[in-house]
């Protein structure tokens, strides 16, 4: 593709299919960046292709006496700008594809906010919730799988982090199992108790990322965050960080939801005590003086702003056209199919996209595995100070790209994170032609 042919059009030249694998879902979005970017074949092949995957069996005798056995997964894929950097996920539906899927994202997202890492990204199909599985058995879990993968992460190779249904206890069991090989490495992972080695402010950067985005792209659309109105869909982790930061900025939250339903109240919910209720009885379904509402009507409701901050691909092409939200801002990892991305931008509604929005938990992860490294400790001041600056930088210079290529959010920010990663790997060594850079052989 010429220079001349690499013009806005080109942005329109394919058209996404609802049927779309994850993984080739996010390559559409590449190829969309590559295009305005000349990239050549060579080079689109090797940033596309994942550098490794593993696939490993996971035999474990349940609490229970049942033996039973899952899978888990680890994509990584690219390590040009440093060691690669993802979350691990348990959930029943994980699957080599997802995880290559989000594993891409990772490389895209640390090259957003120019941190120095590649993308990985991994999970175990199981599923924390399943009444049969005790916290031993998810531990046990847990051990198995860092057993067989420790020859292939490290501080200095791939460093995992929290993701869907994992948090901190999960990752100081990867620490202890890890270090019987290893010795004593704090660093394998981010997300980890302070106790361990963790870092302030690592539970709500996500959140407080999306927050602080949502407040640039919300006063660069003309919206007063100040009485506007939220809707977010899923109060996990990310879910109910964003909601606290966002109230706390003077918005007015309407709406959460979880797996199991979601509420409604057009004042604004009282998100303390849906925490509350969250934490006592486990779903925000149960709180009171509240409507019930499902979480599609959610994802219809008439509201400044909407969040999806929960699994992928709800917003498609079946209901993209029923959002009435003046501003999306996605929370969650491509909540939003490449479909509904075209029926959204038809309609005028723009997209703040992942590899943006929900960088606000990799950049603290930046921070506590620079903190292991140093052997040192940062306040909490100095880690949101940091991320907020961080993140600010990022968006500007997103918006700049958008601007001068007069594209989409989510594109400019392909685009600069292609520029970046595709500068790395020419530096490493990369050759035009068949041979890949030495760090991807």
């Amino acid at each position: 593709m010429t220079s001349a042919s690499a013009s806005v059009d080109a942005e329109t030249a394919a058209m996404p299919r609802e049927d779309f694998t994850p993984f080739e879902a996010v390559n559409f979005q590449f190829d969309r960046a590559a295009d305005l970017l000349d990239l050549s074949e060579a080079m689109r092949v090797a940033l596309k292709t994942p550098y490794r995957e593993v696939m490993v069996e996971i035999p474990v005798i349940c609490e229970a006496g049942d033996l039973r056995t899952f899978r888990g997964y680890r994509v990584q894929h690219n390590l040009a700008r440093g060691p690669m950097k993802g979350g691990l996920r348990y959930h029943p539906e994980v699957d080599l594809d997802e995880a290559r899927a989000l594993a891409s994202l990772m490389t895209w997202k640390t090259a957003v906010v120019d941190l120095p890492y590649g993308g990985a990204k991994g999970g175990i199909d199981c599923d924390p919730r399943d009444p049969g599985l005790s916290q031993r058995d998810l531990e046990s879990i847990t051990r198995t799988f860092v057993d067989r993968l420790q020859v292939f992460i490290g501080p200095n190779q791939d460093i995992p982090a929290p993701d869907v249904n994992t948090n901190a206890q999960v990752m100081a069991w990867i620490v202890d199992e890890y270090s019987k090989f290893h010795g004593f490495t704090p660093g394998v992972v981010t997300g980890k108790p302070i106790a361990l080695g963790g870092s302030e402010g690592r539970e709500s950067a996500t959140g407080r990322g999306v927050a602080v985005v949502a407040s640039h792209a919300s006063k660069d659309l003309g919206l007063d965050l100040e009485g506007a109105t939220v809707a977010i869909q899923g109060f996990g982790n990310v879910g109910s960080w964003s909601a606290r930061f966002l109230a706390d900025m003077g918005a007015r939250v309407v709406a959460v939801s979880d797996v199991d339903g979601a509420i409604f109240d057009g004042d604004g919910l009282d998100l303390a005590s849906v925490t509350e209720v969250v934490a006592a009885q486990g779903s925000v379904v149960h709180a009171e003086g509240v409507a019930s509402i499902s979480n599609e009507d959610l994802l219809a409701l008439d509201v400044d702003v909407l969040v999806p901050a929960a699994l992928g691909h709800v917003i498609h092409g079946g209901n993209a056209r029923h959002v009435r939200a003046r501003l999306i801002v996605e929370g969650g990892n491509a909540p939003v199919t490449p479909v509904a991305d075209e029926i959204l931008a038809e309609r005028g509604i723009p997209v703040v996209p992942d590899i943006l929005a929900n960088a606000g938990g990799v950049t603290v992860s930046y921070f506590e595995w620079v903190q292991n490294l140093q052997q040192f400790r940062w306040g909490a001041d100095r880690v949101d100070q940091e991320l907020v600056a961080t993140l600010e930088r990022a968006y500007r210079t997103v918006r700049e790209v958008a601007e001068a290529k007069k594209v989409s959010l989510r594109t400019a920010a392909f685009i600069l994170a292609i520029r970046r990663v595709a500068r790395a790997t020419e530096l490493r060594g990369f050759r035009s032609g068949p041979h890949m850079p030495t760090g991807q052989r």
